[in-house]
């Protein structure tokens, strides 16, 4: 192991490399230093050029970092991830057919790491079936140019599945926060742990380098064994960056590392408004000892509701980057989390999703349509992406999808335990197709999943192949306000229910007194006698 400095290592990726870079969102593990002169090396020199980025999870500020260092014009051949939104300079490249863009599940380019690192054929799963990334539906593809086919379907048993294939890995570009001499490293400080062995291991397999950006170096032989996370025999070269923050949008929290708990109290409540209405909606859907997931957007906001009602130790909230308990973080910290029990590798928690141990998901929507199949990836001139949206939206026993009910200057008001519409949205969400299909609505009820749709008007449920709306906000007119907004005539269901006045009022609703009067969940384990 060398350490190296970060325009060295800079110079290590060669025009036409395929590059895996560690980290999620908003600076989160991300190898930034080097990002950075990987960027100002192919401005002066043109080079690197011709590249395949390969990232698990969307990487960026949505402005110039992150994966948007590589959006210069010839710098990139090729990207591979599951979003797009934290780097809008790659969505223009997609759109304009500048690179050949492909996003495929978060879980799978997590997963896929370890097949690999152990010579595998690949990944094969069930994550996939019936969404656009399925290759009877565009194999993950987001440019024209991207013809080559990353998926196949095959039948195992009689049974469908999908091989997403390996790819080559020239250069690994990781992090963490300590690193000794002989190259081990520990990631004591970070906010997220990835899949960072699996992802070294598999760059070694391939032939590839690995190199990794830390914030300090050890003396040999004193960083504590087990803590180590990445061992030096698989890391070829060490960046050391003295002012490695912990994400773009803070320096360092010990709370985000796991070094301490924070009170309660101290975890931000969500502002009153329509979003939080939707995020208390969706959080009265939560069942004592449930495992839950909270996925992006304003299902985020869920975590802040549930500490604000006290019962955030009622139930065990998880994210896909490997937290279990506590409070997953909102805002442009979104991936970490606060107070949590455990912090599981990334790859490890997509197993236990895909294994079927969420009871619970909560996820976004920007499209449905009259069957109750999702689109979050692709709309209009936007890819998103798809996150780990259909690893867990596949797997959960019942999923929760909130959204407003419509977008594009929405406002509404919140007065005497009811909702009025101030200014209707531009954009209805409730279309009669969509461009992708993230969630199939048939597939889910085929294997007993459940859909609920929450918006800070209505609560809608997919029964039968078609979506009924169940529920009401006071003041809202059912024919105006919610059928006349949509573009497709559902069912009303004939115990249609007012939703309840206490969403719309400021003060916390006092869900623990709701709680303790709901049944907890029974699992079957076996005791002894």
């Amino acid at each position: 192991m060398d350490v190296i400095s970060a325009a060295d290592a800079a110079l290590l990726v060669r025009s036409g490399d395929s590059v895996v870079v560690s980290g999620s969102g908003g600076g989160h593990a991300i190898p930034e230093a080097i990002l950075e002169r990987i960027e100002q090396r192919f401005l002066a020199e043109g080079a690197p050029r011709d590249l395949c980025l390969i990232h698990v999870v969307g990487l960026g500020n949505r402005a110039e970092k992150g994966a948007a260092r590589f959006s210069h014009p010839g710098m990139l051949r090729r990207s591979i991830t599951s979003a797009l939104v934290d780097s809008p300079p790659l969505i223009g490249l997609a759109l304009a057919d500048r690179i050949e863009s492909y996003t495929l599940p978060q879980g799978v380019l997590s997963q896929i790491m370890r097949e690999i690192a152990a010579g595998r054929p690949g990944l094969i799963t069930r994550t996939g079936l019936h969404t656009f990334v399925d290759p009877r539906h565009g194999g993950g593809r987001q440019s024209p140019s991207a013809r080559e086919d990353l998926v196949e379907r095959i039948e195992i048993g009689g049974e469908e599945w999908l091989r997403f294939k390996p790819f080559p890995i020239d250069v690994a570009l990781l992090r963490g926060t300590t690193a000794d001499e002989d190259g081990n490293i520990t990631m004591e400080g970070e906010a997220i742990l990835g899949e960072m062995i699996s992802t070294a291991q598999a760059a070694r397999r391939q032939g590839g380098i690995v190199i990794v950006q830390v914030k300090r170096i050890a003396k040999r032989g004193t960083l504590p064994p087990k803590a180590v996370k990445i061992p030096g025999i698989l890391v070829d070269y060490v960046v050391v960056d003295p002012e490695q923050r912990q994400t773009y949008a803070t320096d360092y929290s010990p709370s985000y590392a796991g070094e301490l708990r924070v009170p309660e109290d101290a975890l931000r409540p969500l502002p009153f408004g329509p979003r939080k209405v939707i995020a208390r909606r969706a959080a009265m859907e939560l069942i004592p000892g449930a495992i839950c997931n909270l996925g992006a957007g304003i299902s985020t906001g869920i975590s802040a509701v549930a500490a604000e009602e006290r019962i955030l130790d009622r139930v065990v909230l998880t994210n896909e980057q490997g937290f279990i308990g506590g409070a997953p973080l909102t805002g442009p910290d979104s991936g970490g989390a606060q107070n949590y029990a455990a912090a599981v590798d990334q790859p490890y928690q997509f197993d236990f999703y895909d294994g079927g141990g969420l009871d619970l998901a909560f996820l976004s929507f920007v499209e449905v349509d009259p069957s109750g199949n999702v689109n979050i990836s692709r709309f209009g001139r936007t890819i998103v992406g798809i996150g780990g949206f259909i690893n867990i939206s596949q797997s959960a026993r019942t999923v929760v999808f909130s959204g407003t009910f419509t977008a594009g200057g929405l406002e509404v008001a919140c007065a005497e335990g009811g909702l009025r519409i101030v200014s209707e949205g531009r954009h209805g969400k409730f279309v009669p197709a969509i461009e992708q299909i993230c969630y199939h609505a048939g597939f889910a009820e085929r294997e007993g999943r459940r859909a609920v749709f929450v918006t800070e008007r209505a609560v809608l449920r997919a029964v039968d192949g078609t979506l009924e709306v169940t529920e009401i906000a006071p003041g809202i007119d059912l024919e105006r306000d919610v059928l006349g907004r949509m573009a497709f005539r559902p069912r009303v269901s004939p115990r249609l229910a007012a939703m309840d006045p206490r969403l719309f009022a400021p003060e916390p609703m006092g869900l623990a007194r709701d709680f303790a009067a709901k049944g907890g969940l029974a699992r079957t384990r076996r005791r002894l006698a």
